[in-house]
């Protein structure tokens, strides 16, 4: 999309980045959607993090607006809403009662 290679450009980042990112998504997605593999989905959780978070410093780095921040920011609070609701058999440590 010609506003994702706009906004690379603007950060400064190399336009294959967006490949890069692209494949990672995509694989961290349906690492969270497959059944079973919970330390698979710890990973898949904290590659949205750090992507979400790099996105925010990034727009810091070049004095953007809030408007540039919202997104990001927004997909970093569903992924953090995602990932503290999943379901106990997702997680990779469970609590017991003893």
């Amino acid at each position: 999309m010609e506003e994702e290679v706009e906004m690379m450009e603007h950060l400064g980042y190399p336009l294959y980045f967006l490949h890069i990112i692209g494949v990672w998504k995509l694989l961290g997605v349906v690492a969270i959607l497959i059944p079973k593999f919970p330390v698979l989905k710890e990973w898949a959780y904290a590659g949205f993090v750090f992507t979400m978070t790099g996105a925010i410093f990034s727009h810091l780095a070049v004095g953007d607006g809030a408007a540039d921040f919202f997104g990001p920011s927004l997909l970093l609070a569903l992924t953090l809403i995602s990932w503290y609701f999943r379901p106990a058999g997702r997680k990779v440590i469970t609590t017991q009662n003893q």
